[in-house]
Parts: structure tokens; C-alpha cells; sequence
């Protein structure tokens, strides 16, 4: 693990790189030994110390930062510790941690024979006269508050001589650690790496560089209805997402967390549909949270009505007006928020809000008496929305009365950030197409010796050469299932879709439970599931048992093919104990999220977020919705689906939600409209500029933006975790960087007023924003339809492998002083200025070599 040299000409990269990126290239690190850690807040860290009984090793997150994640083991004189590091090495950790009190024989032993049996795994030692046999097998040693218990100079050299690490871990006050930076900067200077903390280390204190706040803390009530239903989840989500933020969902009937724990969220949202059962202790925290200068806005109401003694709390006085009936309400101010996707109604109530001079009203009413009524404000504490400035019902539908973007951005003084971006991906939006098993013995219309499998195999899968994802419902198809006679007719039909180059295979479940929460102590009554005979409920066999029935039934001996995805069935709704559990068997999963935008209803609240997380895990959401609701329940008409490029255009413009996705169930096979409405969809999509993957490929980038960590200094940025997702978009039409100095950035393509910036395979990235075009004068990406398999920069060229699932199309940015070669070469090219187009016919994988003189 230890890197004990490295070549000249490296340290003057090394060197030259920290002048630029300053405090961003500097090493960190973070200790945190409480429960369900922050990713966005930790992964930016060079070292990542955890304490192991309050860290999931299943997350998403601890996949991703494994490799720099340290678990803390106290050794203490026995030889248990041995046998937990064993337990631990299982569960997936690589560096530990040893925190010792006193250095004896036997430790220094162990620590010999375990750098023996793992050379290339971590060993992070606390100093306490460490023994010098120790330098060449140790990576970092940790010193307590140096300030004040300081180790002797020529001891900090001798250690530093052997490239080790120094970490000085600085336990002190809350209050204190936001005030350290002179500290901070000091100990930097003496070549430590510096981690400011409370004395149990249950906060995210400071190091060298710290992580930008992305996460919203958001205060909602379960008492009645799931998370799923909420407002804040089906509203607010998708906003935050939009603007790189993540909404945290917290039941306040839980209780609220310690104060100091709040501190690394960005701010908060209370987002009550109803009055708390302790309005005080909710005031009081809030009051808290206002001394530490952490933002919280109001959604819809307080959560204690308009309690006047409450509401002074926040400088906002209660007046009560006119009770009369006919003495309606007119909108006597609005700010350009207000009429977002409706204009305010009239306003009936006779209470008037009237807050602060200092804050900044939104929306005001007046009544024919002149009293005043401020229905939304910014505040100094941050601002509130009531319910008549926020959404408006009609026929079942939410529209925007106010903007949100600009609302929660301005109340939360939301820090203006790169984005995170899993719709696009090397300038193309993502395409891709999942189908979920239903209705594969279906019998076809047209001709009754047909079923609808055979129809989608012949007249979709095998003429488009798009990527497709393809699920079963086991019990369908199992020779002891639903359709016994019915079964090897089946199983022929799902071998040969499986085994088209251009499908991947998933689960749709065993026996397609209709609700996911009805599972009780392991088990689901039939009533709310379908009913092979003799089938006992096993959620290992609906999920993992179903994936390998797949892997060993169904698909070619010897094809790289595996069944690794599940798509959930029925409402789609798994609980947290079924999310783990898919989690933990390191299974992707995928459905839900009701995204049914069209242009008769093209309203926000109709636009999924991502995912929803529920305890450390997260189900993600399809892109959009299946042709069971365009063609109301599967009723009719059945050309409906065509309406789902409404959907696509909605959430293109004018802003990327969602990437493409056609989804449908194998039982549009069945009927010759819904059928050529699965075409036409399909045309449609073929003419768009997109990358197309398969659904397992789309999911990771999913779950990578919930957990990717990023700190900034002026315009430039370190990114970090960003395994799978492979674009960063900046909110503005002609943002530009600086590619001489964003090494790991491939190119970027404006589309609107966004610009996406496409970056290559490594996980972190540092990356320049800039106010010229000299980017022009650079060769570099602009679209591809392929994924990237490498890429070397050097400095007069710029080798682009990519491999696709379609055959390759490219768009580069080519200047006049600069030549290319590509292996294949190009059936099709077109220059257009600097523009180069590239078509490769019959070939999914192109180098492309372009240099400069």
C-alpha cells in the first residue's frame, strides 16, 4: 500500500497540480464513528476512519470509498482484535485502523504478519512511541492533539523520511471547531494532515479540505402515510435533485436529531402536511439550528398552525382581519417567482401573516379593509411558503404556484454547484429500454397460436439492434408454475431473447408480489402475490433464487450474459428489509417513480426524482412510465404508449430530468396497436442524439449521484466518487473549462442552458471552470453514442476509445491545426467548421487518435 518512490518528473506534476487546484490536492482526512455516514460528506477524504459496528458494508456508498475507508480496531492486550480483523477482511474492508495503548511485542508482531499476508491493505497506527521497526510496514500514523501534547521534532522528521502519513487528530469543543482555521492552516503547514472533531467523533468536523454540503434535511410525518406519498418526496425531491442536492427524509414522529449532528446538511425543510404533536420542542430545535446559521423554510404550513407566540418566535406577526365571507383577497405583490406553472387563487382566511422588515416578500394579499397578508418570504432565517403561494390542486393534479428552483435555492442560500448528472453521458442523452416480464403466454390477437413473446422477439427485439433489458416472472414460466403446459413452449421463447446479442436478462420475480409491504416476518399471503401450487413465500427465492434459475435455465453455456437485476413488481413500493436485502446480495434493482408528464398535463409534480432512499438504501426510479398507464390500466386505447414521447420531450426541455426510457411489459405483444406503438416509440427514440445502455448500466450512475462527495475552491472542483456516472453539467447555456488543466475531462457539449462536461473513467476528478473560449483552440469530445474505454492526454494528443452497443457515431471538436486517425476507419465524415462528425457502420468499438502540432 505504502508508495515509497516515485520519479522526478511525476513530483513536478504532482507539484505544478497542487499550485493550481491549492487546498483540493492537499491530503484529508475524516474520522466518524456514529451511525449511517454521509458519503457526500466523507468521500472527498484521502482517509476515511469508521468505526465498524455502525457502518453497513452493504451501502452503495462504502462500495465506492472501500478502498480509502479505515476501520478503527482497539486493540487491547488479548488476542481478540486478531479475530476480528479476520471478520472484518470478509466483510470488505482493506485498511484498518489499529488504535492502540501500548506498544508490546505480540502487536508489533501481528502488525508484521499482517502487512505480510496483505502488502497492498492499509495499516493506520496511533503514535504512542510507536517502535521503529514499524516505519517501512505503516501508512499512517495518528498523533492526539499535537497542540498540545507535542511529539518531538525529530521524531515528526524521522517518520515523515519514511513517507508516512501524519494525521493530528484534534478533539475540542463543537463551537470551537468552526472557528480553526489559523489551526488548521498551521498544522498544514508543518506537514500534518489536520481533522478537528468532538471527543466521540459522531460529527463530520474539518480537515485540509472539507465537502460541500449536498444534502437537505427534510422534516416529514409518516404517522399517516409512507415516505413515498409525501409531499416533500413528490414534489420537493425532484428539485433539489435538479440543482445536485439530495433530499434526506426524516419522520419527525422519530424525533429530532442533536443539533450538532445537523450541522454538515445544507439546510432544512420542514414539510408537515399537518400540525406536530410537540409544536415547542419543533420551535425550540428550529431556534437551534437559527444559532448555528443553518437555513429552514417552511413548506405548505409552520406544523404548528398560526400560534402567535410561536410565529414571534420568527419575527412574523399574526394579525387577524375581517372573518367576513365576502371580503376576499387580491394579490396586491408577487415577485417574478410567483406563477410558476398557475397564478395564486383568491385568498379566504382571516389571518395575516406579516414577517420581519428585513425579509423579502414573495407574495402578498390584501383585503378591501387593507390588511396585508405575506403568503410567502424570504427571511433572514431562512423563509416559508404557505400553502396558497406553494401548490395548487386541481382535478388531482399539483402545479407550481411559486418557483421552486429559485425558492429553495434563495431561502436555503443553496451554494450554486456542478452537478452530478445521470440523464447524459459523453454529451448524448442516456437511452435505455426495460420491459417487465408480465403476460409473455399471452395470446396474440391476430393469430391465436402465437403469444405475445414470440410477437415482441420478432418484431422488436430482433430488428431494433437498440439495447434491451428483458425480465420474467418466474412462476409464468417454471414447469411447476402457473402455465405447466404451456412451460417449455415458454422457456424456448425466453432462451431465444436471451440469447440475441442485443438483450440482457433481469427478474421480474417469482411470483410478482402486488405489495411490498404486506411481507410479514418473511412471508406473503397469497392473496397479494400469484399462486404456483405448493409454492411457500421466500424472498430469496422471488429475487436471488429467480436470477440464478435465469443464469442457469436460460441462458448460451459459456456467455459472459448474467442476471443481476431486479425489477420490482406490482406498487412497487419494497420496504427497507427488502432493499437491504438486495443490497446486500449486490443486486441492482429498478421500477417506480411515477413519471406521466404529457402535454395535457405537463406539470412538475408529474416528474419522478432518482430514487427514494429508505434507511441507507436506495430504490431507484424508472425514467419514465409504462404503457399500462397510457392505455388507462390496459383498457385502452391501446396505441397509448405514443404518448410516451411526450414524456421524453418534457423531460428534455426546458430542463434534462430524466434520461430516456422505454419501458413496457412483454404483453403489448399481444395486440397490433400496442405493438406499433412500441415502434413508433422506438423510431422516435433512433432520431434523438443518445447513448444507449442497458438498464444495469443506467442504474449504477443512479446510485452513484446519492453518494458522489465534492469540495471546490473558487472555480475549481474535486469530484470524487464518480465510478459509473460520467458527466458533470454546469447550469449555464456556454460555461466553458479549462481542459489544459481539468486532465480527466473529456469535453463538454452546451444543449440549452446547460452545459455537460464528459469525463473519463477515472472515479475522482479535478476540474477548472473558466470564462474563455480557449477550450476551442483544444481537440476534444463533443457527443458520442459510445461508452469510453480509455483515454490517454498528453500534451500535443488525445487517444479516445470507445465501445458502444450501437454501431459508433461521434462528434468532435477538431481545430485546423490539429489531424485524426481513427482504427476502424469512418464509413461517414463531415466537417463543419471545427466540427468533425464520424459515422462507423458495423462497428461498436473505435480508437480514435487525434494530435496537433
Amino acid at each position: 500500500m505504502k508508495l515509497l518512490c516515485c520519479s522526478r518528473i511525476i513530483l513536478i506534476l504532482v507539484f505544478l497540480s497542487s499550485l493550481l487546484f491549492g487546498s483540493l490536492k492537499d491530503k484529508s482526512a475524516v474520522f466518524y464513528y456514529a451511525k449511517e455516514i454521509s458519503y457526500p460528506m466523507v468521500g472527498i477524504h484521502n482517509y476515511i476512519v469508521v468505526e465498524p459496528k455502525n457502518t453497513d458494508v452493504y451501502t452503495h456508498g462504502f462500495s465506492i470509498y472501500k478502498n480509502k475507508i479505515y476501520a478503527r480496531i482497539l486493540v487491547k492486550k488479548n488476542i481478540e482484535f486478531k479475530n476480528k480483523v479476520k471478520r472484518l477482511i470478509k466483510l470488505g474492508y482493506r485498511n484498518f485502523f489499529f488504535d492502540f495503548t501500548e506498544m508490546d511485542k505480540e502487536f508489533i508482531s501481528f502488525l508484521h504478519d499482517f502487512h505480510k499476508d496483505y502488502p497492498r491493505f492499509g495499516i493506520m497506527i496511533n503514535y504512542n512511541n510507536m517502535s521503529k521497526n514499524l516505519y517501512d510496514i505503516v501508512d499512517v500514523i495518528v498523533i492526539v492533539n499535537y497542540s498540545k501534547n507535542k511529539v518531538p521534532d525529530h521524531i515528526i522528521k524521522k517518520i515523515k523520511s519514511h513517507h508516512i502519513d501524519i494525521i493530528d487528530l484534534e478533539k475540542m469543543r463543537v463551537e470551537d471547531i468552526y472557528n480553526s482555521k489559523k489551526l488548521i492552516k498551521n498544522l498544514v503547514l508543518k506537514g500534518f494532515i489536520p481533522y478537528l472533531s468532538n471527543h466521540d467523533f459522531s460529527i463530520y468536523g474539518k480537515s485540509s479540505k472539507n465537502a460541500i454540503k449536498r444534502e437537505i434535511f427534510t422534516l416529514i410525518d409518516e404517522s399517516k402515510h409512507d415516505r413515498l406519498s409525501t409531499s416533500a418526496h413528490q414534489e420537493g425531491a425532484l428539485i433539489f435533485e435538479y440543482m445536485g442536492y439530495i433530499e434526506k427524509l426524516h419522520d419527525i414522529n422519530k424525533g429530532l436529531p442533536d443539533i450538532n449532528y445537523m450541522r454538515h446538511y445544507a439546510g432544512v425543510v420542514v414539510w408537515l402536511d399537518s400540525k406536530c404533536n410537540n409544536p415547542g420542542e419543533l420551535v425550540s430545535w428550529i431556534l437551534k439550528l437559527k444559532k448555528i446559521g443553518i437555513k429552514v423554510v417552511f413548506a405548505g404550513n409552520f406544523g404548528f398552525g398560526y400560534d402567535e407566540s410561536l410565529l414571534d418566535s420568527f419575527n412574523i406577526t399574526l394579525t387577524t382581519g375581517s372573518p367576513s365571507l365576502d371580503n376576499k383577497r387580491i394579490v396586491s405583490y408577487k415577485n417574478d417567482m410567483i406563477g410558476f406553472e398557475i397564478e395564486p387563487s383568491l385568498f379566504d382566511s382571516n389571518e395575516y401573516l406579516t414577517p420581519s422588515k428585513d425579509s423579502k416578500p414573495i407574495l402578498v394579499y390584501k383585503d378591501k379593509d387593507n390588511y396585508q397578508h405575506v403568503a410567502s418570504a424570504i427571511t433572514p432565517w431562512g423563509g416559508y411558503a404557505m400553502s396558497e403561494s406553494l401548490i395548487l390542486e386541481i382535478n388531482n393534479e399539483n402545479l407550481w404556484i411559486i418557483n421552486p428552483f429559485e425558492f429553495f435555492k434563495k431561502s436555503l442560500r443553496l451554494k450554486k454547484i456542478i452537478v452530478p448528472d445521470p440523464t447524459t453521458q459523453n454529451g448524448n442523452r442516456i437511452f435505455f429500454s426495460h420491459v417487465d416480464g408480465d403476460g409473455i403466454m399471452n395470446g396474440v390477437e391476430s393469430d391465436p397460436e402465437l403469444y405475445s413473446g414470440d410477437i415482441l422477439l420478432e418484431k422488436i427485439l430482433k430488428p431494433y439492434k437498440l439495447p434491451h433489458s428483458i425480465s420474467v416472472i418466474g412462476a409464468e414460466i417454471n414447469d411447476k408454475g402457473l402455465y405447466p403446459k404451456k412451460a417449455k413452449r415458454l422457456q424456448k421463447i425466453v432462451k431465444d431473447m436471451y440469447a440475441l446479442p442485443n438483450v440482457e436478462p433481469a427478474t421480474h420475480t417469482f411470483t410478482h408480489p402486488f405489495f411490498w409491504g404486506k411481507i410479514k416476518n418473511g412471508d406473503l399471503s397469497p392473496e397479494f402475490r400469484l399462486k404456483p401450487k405448493g409454492y411457500k413465500f421466500s424472498l430469496d427465492r422471488e429475487i436471488r433464487g429467480s436470477l440464478e434459475n435465469i443464469n442457469k435455465k436460460y441462458l448460451k453455456k459459456g456467455t459472459k450474459k448474467k442476471a443481476n437485476t431486479v425489477y420490482w413488481s406490482g406498487d412497487c413500493a419494497p420496504l427497507g428489509d427488502v432493499l437491504k436485502y438486495v443490497y446486500k446480495e449486490n443486486i441492482l434493482n429498478i421500477n417506480g417513480g411515477d413519471t406521466t408528464i404529457t402535454n395535457a398535463s405537463p406539470w412538475l409534480s408529474l416528474v419522478a426524482p432518482f430514487g427514494l432512499e429508505r434507511g441507507e438504501y436506495y430504490q431507484i426510479y424508472t425514467g419514465a412510465q409504462n404503457e399500462n398507464v397510457f392505455t388507462n390500466d390496459w383498457l385502452g386505447p391501446f396505441w397509448g404508449f405514443k404518448k410516451v414521447v411526450q414524456t421524453f420531450k418534457l423531460t428534455d426541455s426546458p430542463r434534462r430530468f430524466k434520461p430516456i426510457d422505454v419501458y413496457y411489459h412483454i404483453y403489448s405483444g399481444s395486440k397490433a396497436a400496442s405493438i406499433n406503438a412500441v415502434k413508433y416509440v422506438l423510431n422516435w427514440c433512433l432520431k434523438q442524439d443518445i447513448l444507449p445502455l442497458y438498464a444495469s448500466e443506467y442504474i449504477p450512475q443512479v446510485m452513484d449521484f446519492y453518494t458522489v462527495s465534492m469540495a471546490n475552491d473558487g472555480d475549481k472542483w474535486l469530484v470524487n466518487g464518480m465510478k459509473n456516472l460520467k458527466t458533470l453539467r454546469v447550469e449555464e447555456k456556454d460555461a466553458s473549462i479549462d481542459l489544459d488543466d481539468s486532465k480527466t475531462a473529456l469535453g463538454l457539449k452546451h444543449f440549452e442552458n446547460h452545459t455537460y462536461i464528459s469525463l473519463d473513467n477515472h472515479e475522482q476528478h479535478f476540474i477548472k471552470l473558466s470564462n474563455n473560449i480557449k477550450y476551442k483552440e483544444i481537440p476534444y469530445l463533443i457527443s458520442s453514442n459510445a461508452k469510453l474505454v480509455d483515454f490517454k492526454n498528453n500534451d500535443k494528443s488525445r487517444t479516445f476509445s470507445f465501445s458502444g452497443n450501437v454501431d459508433v457515431k461521434l462528434n468532435i471538436n477538431l481545430p485546423k491545426e490539429c489531424e485524426f486517425s481513427s482504427i476502424p476507419k469512418a464509413i461517414d465524415l463531415k466537417k463543419v467548421n471545427n466540427d468533425l462528425y464520424l459515422n462507423y457502420l458495423h462497428h461498436k468499438k473505435v480508437i480514435l487518435n487525434v494530435r496537433c502540432r
